[in-house]
């Protein structure tokens, strides 16, 4: 009897990260494989674990050479046909960051979708042109594949207004300023787990720590507010990203000259975060163990950022009931219910 799979894919730039899950006649899903091939620009790697964490098998096209998306996704799906018994690939689901204005609802994927999540790149540039770049290769190399998009700030729909908005005009407004909130599909499995975990729980303060750092304010398990704001690099310091920075300051750089708009996109996605402070590296476990100055002020500036953002999710009743009053939107109940 044929298994019919759904594969699950995260398309970096020169990555992709991959989940092959069985679907029976309920709709419940298992964990078959999953796996990832890395450094596709100069040295790809393919490696496949079984559901435990168990390497199964692996595969290298040498160094010095190059693949594309489409090759890769090929080869993934390729391999799991041909290795998993009777098991048929029949949808795939892609973790995209942005779903934009359009879409706060996973979506079934068509060129208009993917035209529409291709054009939001230019406000997420880091991540949102290779999710898309996987969904379309993958449609070229399997034609007629269904596939889905889901989005990461789908989940932060829910905060309230006053939480989305920045202090713009109505016209930049329009044009996509808008505190988005990233990390949601993290942030969804975490909510779905908590009743299990902590039943009696309703305000909860969640982080997700890793390459990417964010934290996330939830209300019976719905994002009420998070630390990534418009991009990606917004909020905590990550490993290599820079966190909030004043506006101001990167005025200062661009009219000093001392970057272009190119440079300085550069600097604060790949030399900031804990990598800037350190000089060493943008890995807190390597970090952490070293007991130089630099590292160690590292370290210190990440935790006092997280137990700020703590502290402002923590506010006091009172205040929050003092912001809640001011309110004339349906917004106030979720602030009058967090507080």
């Amino acid at each position: 009897m044929m298994t019919k799979a759904i594969i699950v894919i995260n398309t970096g730039s020169t990555n992709l990260k991959f989940g092959a899950y069985a679907m029976d006649k309920t709709g419940a899903l298992a964990l078959l494989r999953r796996g990832q091939i890395d450094t596709m620009q100069g040295d790809p790697h393919f490696v496949v674990k079984d559901m435990a964490g168990k390497p199964l098998d692996a595969h290298e096209w040498g160094e010095g050479h190059t693949i594309d998306h489409k090759t890769a996704l090929h080869y993934v799906i390729t391999w799991l046909e041909a290795n998993v018994a009777d098991m048929k690939v029949v949808a795939a689901g892609h973790r995209v960051v942005l779903g934009g204005s359009r879409f706060e609802a996973p979506v079934l994927i068509n060129s208009d979708v993917l035209d529409y999540l291709e054009s939001l790149g230019v406000m997420e540039p880091s991540h949102q042109p290779f999710n898309v770049r996987g969904a379309r290769e993958l449609a070229e190399a399997f034609p007629g594949l269904p596939q889905v998009a889901c989005f990461d700030t789908s989940f932060h729909r829910s905060m309230p207004d006053v939480a989305q908005t920045y202090a713009l005009p109505q016209d930049v407004r329009d044009a996509g300023l808008r505190h988005w909130g990233y990390h949601g599909i993290s942030y969804d499995y975490i909510s779905r787990q908590l009743p299990q975990l902590a039943p009696d729980a309703r305000r909860v303060i969640v982080a997700h720590l890793g390459g990417g750092a964010s934290m996330c304010a939830l209300l019976d398990g719905h994002s009420v507010e998070t630390t990534m704001g418009f991009a990606v690099m917004s909020g905590l310091p990550m490993a290599t990203r820079a966190g909030d920075v004043p506006p101001g300051a990167l005025f200062y750089l661009l009219r000093s000259k001392l970057f272009d708009e190119a440079s300085l996109e550069k600097m604060l996605y790949e030399r900031a975060g804990l990598l800037g402070l350190s000089g060493i590296s943008g890995d807190m476990r390597v970090v952490e163990k070293r007991t130089d100055a630099p590292s160690l002020a590292a370290v210190n500036y990440f935790v006092y950022e997280m137990l700020k953002y703590t502290g402002a999710y923590m506010l006091p009743r009172s205040v929050r009931l003092s912001l809640a009053s001011r309110q004339r939107s349906s917004s106030a109940a979720i602030w009058v219910a967090f507080a």
